[in-house]
Protein backbone atom coordinates (compact mmCIF):
# COMPACT_ATOMS: atom_id res chain seq x y z
CA UNK A 1 0.00 0.00 0.00
CA UNK A 2 2.41 2.59 1.18
CA UNK A 3 4.59 1.80 -2.15
CA UNK A 4 1.49 2.80 -4.14
CA UNK A 5 0.52 5.57 -2.51
CA UNK A 6 4.39 6.61 -2.54
CA UNK A 7 4.30 6.09 -6.88
CA UNK A 8 1.66 8.85 -6.54
CA UNK A 9 4.12 11.36 -6.16
CA UNK A 10 6.02 10.67 -9.46
CA UNK A 11 4.89 12.26 -12.52
CA UNK A 12 5.84 12.82 -15.92
CA UNK A 13 9.00 14.40 -16.90
CA UNK A 14 10.64 13.30 -13.60
CA UNK A 15 13.65 12.00 -12.29
CA UNK A 16 13.15 9.44 -9.99
CA UNK A 17 15.31 7.67 -7.26
CA UNK A 18 14.15 4.24 -6.78
CA UNK A 19 15.18 2.45 -4.00
CA UNK A 20 16.24 -0.90 -2.67
CA UNK A 21 14.67 -3.20 0.02
CA UNK A 22 11.33 -5.17 0.39
CA UNK A 23 9.27 -2.00 0.68
CA UNK A 24 10.70 -0.09 -2.49
CA UNK A 25 10.14 -3.09 -4.52
CA UNK A 26 6.69 -2.43 -4.48
CA UNK A 27 7.08 0.93 -5.71
CA UNK A 28 9.32 -0.42 -8.63
CA UNK A 29 6.32 -2.55 -9.61
CA UNK A 30 3.89 0.20 -9.22
CA UNK A 31 5.84 2.62 -11.77
CA UNK A 32 6.34 -0.07 -13.68
CA UNK A 33 2.56 -0.48 -13.95
CA UNK A 34 2.42 3.26 -14.86
CA UNK A 35 5.09 3.05 -17.38
CA UNK A 36 3.61 0.40 -19.43
CA UNK A 37 -0.05 1.12 -18.80
CA UNK A 38 -0.28 4.78 -17.98
CA UNK A 39 2.43 5.67 -20.58
CA UNK A 40 4.18 7.83 -17.38
CA UNK A 41 7.51 8.74 -18.98
CA UNK A 42 10.40 9.23 -16.31
CA UNK A 43 14.23 8.72 -15.91
CA UNK A 44 14.94 6.28 -12.68
CA UNK A 45 18.24 6.74 -11.16
CA UNK A 46 18.60 3.21 -9.08
CA UNK A 47 20.11 3.04 -5.42
CA UNK A 48 21.68 -0.46 -6.45
CA UNK A 49 22.25 -3.36 -8.44
CA UNK A 50 19.31 -5.08 -7.84
CA UNK A 51 17.02 -2.45 -8.30
CA UNK A 52 18.40 -1.76 -11.32
CA UNK A 53 18.04 -5.31 -12.65
CA UNK A 54 13.99 -4.88 -11.68
CA UNK A 55 13.84 -1.77 -13.05
CA UNK A 56 14.69 -3.42 -16.35
CA UNK A 57 12.69 -6.02 -16.54
CA UNK A 58 9.89 -3.24 -16.04
CA UNK A 59 11.21 -1.45 -19.12
CA UNK A 60 11.99 1.92 -16.74
CA UNK A 61 14.04 3.87 -18.73
CA UNK A 62 17.66 4.46 -16.43
CA UNK A 63 20.18 6.55 -15.47
CA UNK A 64 23.44 6.96 -13.26
CA UNK A 65 23.40 9.35 -10.76
CA UNK A 66 26.32 11.03 -12.88
CA UNK A 67 24.21 11.56 -16.24
CA UNK A 68 21.69 13.57 -14.81
CA UNK A 69 21.29 17.29 -13.04
CA UNK A 70 19.73 16.36 -9.94
CA UNK A 71 16.96 13.76 -9.00
CA UNK A 72 13.39 15.33 -8.24
CA UNK A 73 12.18 12.60 -6.21
CA UNK A 74 13.49 9.73 -4.21
CA UNK A 75 11.81 7.02 -3.02
CA UNK A 76 13.27 4.17 -0.65
CA UNK A 77 12.74 2.33 2.69
CA UNK A 78 14.38 2.86 5.95
CA UNK A 79 15.42 0.36 8.17
CA UNK A 80 14.29 2.40 11.45
CA UNK A 81 12.79 5.93 12.05
CA UNK A 82 12.98 7.68 15.09
CA UNK A 83 10.72 10.01 16.84
CA UNK A 84 12.76 13.24 15.13
CA UNK A 85 12.45 11.64 11.98
CA UNK A 86 16.12 10.62 11.71
CA UNK A 87 17.06 7.31 9.87
CA UNK A 88 18.63 3.94 9.70
CA UNK A 89 19.55 2.26 6.24
CA UNK A 90 22.13 -0.37 4.99
CA UNK A 91 19.88 -3.46 5.92
CA UNK A 92 20.02 -4.36 2.32
CA UNK A 93 23.81 -3.14 2.17
CA UNK A 94 23.24 -0.82 -0.06
CA UNK A 95 23.46 2.34 1.89
CA UNK A 96 26.46 4.10 -0.08
CA UNK A 97 24.53 4.06 -2.72
CA UNK A 98 21.16 5.42 -1.47
CA UNK A 99 22.99 7.90 0.42
CA UNK A 100 24.41 9.42 -2.80
CA UNK A 101 21.25 9.75 -4.76
CA UNK A 102 19.55 11.32 -1.54
CA UNK A 103 22.05 13.74 -1.03
CA UNK A 104 21.25 14.76 -4.63
CA UNK A 105 17.61 14.64 -4.42
CA UNK A 106 15.38 17.62 -4.17
CA UNK A 107 12.53 15.55 -2.10
CA UNK A 108 13.13 12.33 -0.05
CA UNK A 109 10.15 10.27 0.92
CA UNK A 110 10.49 7.03 3.23
CA UNK A 111 8.38 4.15 3.06
CA UNK A 112 7.77 1.86 5.77
CA UNK A 113 5.75 -0.75 8.04
CA UNK A 114 4.83 0.88 11.29
CA UNK A 115 6.91 -2.06 12.91
CA UNK A 116 10.42 0.64 11.97
CA UNK A 117 9.25 3.96 13.72
CA UNK A 118 11.21 3.71 17.07
CA UNK A 119 11.08 6.62 19.53
CA UNK A 120 15.13 6.02 19.30
CA UNK A 121 17.65 4.44 16.22
CA UNK A 122 19.61 1.38 17.65
CA UNK A 123 18.06 -1.50 18.20
CA UNK A 124 18.36 -2.35 14.56
CA UNK A 125 22.10 -2.57 14.12
CA UNK A 126 24.20 0.39 12.41
CA UNK A 127 25.54 -0.37 9.43
CA UNK A 128 29.05 1.14 8.51
CA UNK A 129 30.46 0.43 4.99
CA UNK A 130 34.19 0.04 4.88
CA UNK A 131 37.25 -0.97 2.44
CA UNK A 132 38.32 -4.54 3.09
CA UNK A 133 42.20 -3.15 3.78
CA UNK A 134 42.42 -2.66 7.34
CA UNK A 135 38.87 -3.38 8.10
CA UNK A 136 40.11 -6.01 11.00
CA UNK A 137 41.65 -3.03 12.36
CA UNK A 138 38.75 -0.85 11.52
CA UNK A 139 36.59 -3.02 14.21
CA UNK A 140 38.87 -3.45 16.57
CA UNK A 141 38.84 0.27 16.91
CA UNK A 142 35.00 0.37 17.05
CA UNK A 143 34.99 -1.97 19.69
CA UNK A 144 37.38 0.04 22.04
CA UNK A 145 34.84 2.35 21.14
CA UNK A 146 31.82 -0.20 22.81
CA UNK A 147 30.45 0.10 19.54
CA UNK A 148 29.86 -3.83 19.19
CA UNK A 149 30.91 -4.45 15.36
CA UNK A 150 30.23 -7.46 13.88
CA UNK A 151 31.16 -8.09 10.10
CA UNK A 152 28.37 -9.22 8.05
CA UNK A 153 28.54 -12.38 6.60
CA UNK A 154 25.50 -14.47 4.62
CA UNK A 155 23.59 -17.46 5.76
CA UNK A 156 26.76 -19.50 4.15
CA UNK A 157 29.10 -17.61 6.54
CA UNK A 158 30.54 -15.83 3.41
CA UNK A 159 31.63 -12.00 4.30
CA UNK A 160 28.64 -9.93 2.70
CA UNK A 161 30.34 -7.50 -0.25
CA UNK A 162 28.16 -3.75 -1.60
CA UNK A 163 27.47 -2.92 -4.98
CA UNK A 164 31.10 -1.34 -4.46
CA UNK A 165 32.44 -4.85 -3.41
CA UNK A 166 32.91 -3.00 0.64
CA UNK A 167 32.52 -5.18 3.86
CA UNK A 168 29.62 -3.89 6.10
CA UNK A 169 30.10 -3.73 9.98
CA UNK A 170 27.01 -3.79 11.90
CA UNK A 171 26.97 -1.67 14.86
CA UNK A 172 25.01 -2.96 17.59
CA UNK A 173 24.53 -0.20 19.99
CA UNK A 174 20.98 -0.61 20.89
CA UNK A 175 20.46 2.87 21.75
CA UNK A 176 21.92 5.75 19.56
CA UNK A 177 21.05 9.05 21.52
CA UNK A 178 22.99 11.06 19.86
CA UNK A 179 23.12 10.54 16.38
CA UNK A 180 24.88 13.51 14.81
CA UNK A 181 27.52 12.48 17.44
CA UNK A 182 27.95 9.40 16.49
CA UNK A 183 27.90 10.53 12.73
CA UNK A 184 30.37 12.68 13.89
CA UNK A 185 32.69 10.46 15.49
CA UNK A 186 32.43 7.07 12.61
CA UNK A 187 32.57 9.64 8.82
CA UNK A 188 36.63 10.28 9.52
CA UNK A 189 37.84 7.17 10.43
CA UNK A 190 40.18 6.09 8.13
CA UNK A 191 38.46 2.92 5.67
CA UNK A 192 35.10 3.86 6.60
CA UNK A 193 33.26 4.74 3.62
CA UNK A 194 29.92 5.72 4.90
CA UNK A 195 27.29 5.24 7.82
CA UNK A 196 23.97 3.95 7.65
CA UNK A 197 23.15 7.61 9.74
CA UNK A 198 20.62 9.23 7.80
CA UNK A 199 20.22 12.62 9.54
CA UNK A 200 18.07 15.45 8.15
CA UNK A 201 17.39 13.84 5.08
CA UNK A 202 13.87 12.88 4.54
CA UNK A 203 11.00 15.06 3.71
CA UNK A 204 7.88 12.97 3.76
CA UNK A 205 7.52 9.35 5.70
CA UNK A 206 4.88 7.36 4.21
CA UNK A 207 4.13 4.84 7.35
CA UNK A 208 1.64 1.14 6.52
CA UNK A 209 -1.09 0.60 9.15
CA UNK A 210 -3.68 -2.01 8.75
CA UNK A 211 -5.59 0.72 7.91
CA UNK A 212 -4.18 2.19 5.46
CA UNK A 213 -1.36 4.26 4.65
CA UNK A 214 -0.45 7.57 6.64
CA UNK A 215 1.51 10.38 5.40
CA UNK A 216 3.89 11.90 7.11
CA UNK A 217 5.42 15.29 6.20
CA UNK A 218 8.84 16.34 7.76
CA UNK A 219 10.25 19.57 6.17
Amino acid sequence: MVGIKAAEYVNDGMIVGLGTGSTAWYLVEEIGRRVAEEGLKITGVTTSKETAAHAEQLNIPLKSIDEVPFVDVTIDGADEISADFQGIKGGGAALLFEKIVATYSKKVIWIVDSSKMVEHLGKFPLPVEVIPYGSVQLKNHLETLDLAPVLRVDDQGEIVKTDSNNYILDLHVEKIMDPEKLAATLSPLAGVVEHGLFLNKVNTVIVGYPEGPKVMEVR
